[in-house]
């Protein structure tokens, strides 16, 4: 009876179920041509076989090898998984990272010898690559950077995403993408945590929140390649600094535009009107290419409108710059309609003029 070590047989790959069938017709139909490797009792090659010919009581050969130790047999045993012509990506990258710490382990043990005047070292013992990372992209054929993404995978992705990774549903950059947009979500939640909100109460509140979307299908389409974007929930829990008596000009897209309401009445804000931005330039989107953004209006308490000569068209026309950058305009038109107003501004990247406080993480 062969051993099986659940160690070693960790290390390879699981076949996909139709791999697996595909194996075992051919090994019932044509017999296991191809003999199962050994080290002492140990199986190191032909798990799959072993077991698919002892259900079918189907005969097997075997072919011992010799090494020193069983690290010997683990670097043995990637090397011939990498020769798997069909093996995925996502697999071989694995296995890179399954050798790196043996290496690193063998490194731990040459510290300090002077190999170079030994005249009796093994032929067998591992040879640790100078530059690890550049042999072992080699070896494997992945590359440097497709190794170093899987590896922050492997640390931080979900055990669904792995899974899928491993069915081939998403890919390894699709996987990595959402760990760095993750890590973005968090950074910003920590940052809106730590910067703190200007004291005192402002009757005049202008913002731009960071929404999140949740159907980009292609990479250059992704808003988060632009900002970090925040979750509604988020948004929605934020103690604003706003005056009993007040009014909020919040930005909002077609397709956030509900999210927006939501956001205004948890803010304590009632919705009035909205205002609307032609960008002069048709941009994406699914069922129209957008044009356009919503400036939404919303009252908290007894808040008057605007005198009748300080009231301005409810389109305003303007080329769109860069991404997300709002018209400059505005600041002037609010201003205009509250002279006298406190004004702060959400979300802020750049401070207007010294009348407006700001409060964001990216200034």
């Amino acid at each position: 009876m062969l051993i099986i070590n659940p160690e070693l047989k960790e290390l390879i790959p699981p076949l996909q179920l139709e791999e697996y069938q595909l194996l075992e017709k051919s090994i019932i139909e044509e017999g296991c041509r191809d003999s199962l490797v050994i080290w002492g009792n140990t199986i190191i090659d032909g798990h799959n076989r072993y077991e698919i010919c002892n259900r079918n009581n189907i005969e097997f050969s075997t072919k011992e090898m010799s090494f020193d130790s069983i690290r010997e047999v683990k670097v043995w045993m990637i090397n011939n998984q990498f020769s798997r012509r069909n093996l995925p990506l996502y697999q071989r990258a694995i296995l890179v990272l399954k050798l790196k710490p043996i290496y690193a382990e063998q490194a731990k043990v040459n510290q300090g010898k002077r190999t170079d005047l030994s005249k009796n070292s093994s032929k067998s013992e591992t040879v640790i690559p100078r530059d690890t990372r550049q042999e072992l992209s080699k070896q494997s054929g992945v590359s440097e950077d497709t190794i170093s993404r899987v590896e922050k995978i492997e640390n931080k992705a979900p055990e669904e995403v792995k899974a899928k990774l491993r069915s081939g549903d998403i890919s390894i950059n699709q996987a990595y993408k959402e760990i760095v947009r993750e890590e973005k979500r968090t950074q910003v939640k920590e940052n809106i945590k730590i910067i703190q909100i200007p004291k005192g109460k402002f009757n005049i509140i202008y913002c731009d929140p960071p929404w999140r979307y949740d159907f980009a299908k292609t990479s250059n389409r992704e808003i988060e390649n632009q900002y970090p974007t925040m979750d509604i929930e988020d948004i929605k829990r934020l103690n604003i600094p706003a005056d009993d008596n007040s009014v909020l000009y919040m930005w909002a897209t077609a397709p956030k535009l509900i999210e927006a309401l939501e956001v205004m009445k948890a803010w304590g804000f009632q919705y009035k009107t909205n205002a609307v931005w032609d960008k002069e330039i048709i941009g994406m989107g699914y069922w129209f290419r957008g044009q356009h953004e919503f400036l939404l209006v919303g009252v908290k308490g007894k808040f008057s409108p605007p005198e009748q000569e300080n009231r301005y068209s409810s389109v305003i026309r303007e080329k769109r710059t860069k991404h997300s950058k709002k018209p400059l305009i505005l600041y002037e038109m609010i201003e205009k309609m509250y002279p006298n107003g406190k004004y702060i501004e959400l979300f802020s990247r750049n401070k207007y003029s010294e009348r407006w406080e700001v409060w964001g993480n990216q200034l």
